[in-house]
């Protein structure tokens, strides 16, 4: 699938879930965000369809998100389902980790091919102020759960106010260094007045070459993380959906005053 500006639009992002295990400072409150109703919510059947539809229109790169995605209930079942999608060639999760203990097996063994795993610090009190609810030493057993399932590349996503020279940054990147993983600083963003930049070590904020639209998990399909368009799935057919999210897709972000990285997975 092609947009108005002839980029390949193959990947897809779908949060599942907009309920998360954390409050980290840039993301939420501290008392959370109105959830979403139950009713809302993606079933794992309207998830797999849209995956389908895809697939068969050019998507080949899934990745799941949230919220957090390992809050979802039956997540494994899920990911085993969209798997099963013959011409799927990369299937990942971004998670905050603390939960990964407890899955990563299952994941690998339903199809799950890599993680991201957020990590801001290593320090354990400023992991716990900046998560507001997390203890780090649950994301370091779920790194390590990882590792043994075999859910390799294994990235971690670091978030910085302005570079990745700063000391929480710096203990990071000497980290993963000793542990064998990947590393990319994404600087913090603001949906309302449009911030974001280039993530470094990875291909985020290229808005020339994007390749990517976003499944909210009530079935809104956005054709960019930096927007208001959204068309919605339940509401318009998945096919129409589809090609009004490609067909608008902005060459550049702008601003989003309808969401948050909570809903849209970031």
């Amino acid at each position: 699938m092609l947009d108005s500006f002839n980029r390949r639009i193959n990947y897809l992002r779908i949060s599942v879930t907009d309920r998360c295990n954390l409050r980290c400072t840039y993301c939420m409150p501290e008392c959370g965000v109105p959830l979403m109703p139950h009713e809302q919510i993606l079933t794992f059947e309207e998830i797999t369809d849209v995956v389908k539809f895809g697939v068969q229109n050019g998507i080949t790169k899934i990745r799941i998100t949230g919220g957090e995605p390992l809050v979802r209930k039956n997540i494994v079942l899920l990911v085993a389902q969209i798997a099963a999608i013959e011409g799927l060639t990369d299937i990942g999760m971004t998670t905050n980790g603390i939960l990964l203990d407890r899955y990563a097996s299952d994941l690998a063994a339903a199809g799950l091919k890599r993680v991201n795993i957020s990590l801001d610090t290593i320090d354990p009190e400023r992991f716990r102020m900046i998560t507001r609810l997390g203890e780090i030493e649950e994301v370091f057993k779920g790194i390590e759960a990882a590792k043994k399932a075999g859910l390799f590349p294994i990235k971690i996503n670091c978030v910085v106010k302005k570079s990745s020279n700063e000391p929480d940054a710096v203990g990071v990147k000497e980290f993963c260094i000793q542990h064998g993983l990947q590393v990319r600083f994404i600087k913090e963003m603001n949906l309302e007045t449009g911030q974001f930049s280039v993530v470094e070590g990875g291909d985020g904020g290229h808005c020339a070459s994007c390749n990517r639209i976003r499944l909210t998990a009530n079935g809104d399909l956005m054709p960019c993380l930096f927007t208001d368009l959204k068309y919605n799935i339940r509401k318009m057919g998945i096919e129409n959906a589809y090609f009004a999210a490609i067909g608008n897709k902005p060459a550049e972000g702008s601003i989003n005053q309808s969401n948050q990285f909570s809903n849209i997975g970031g």
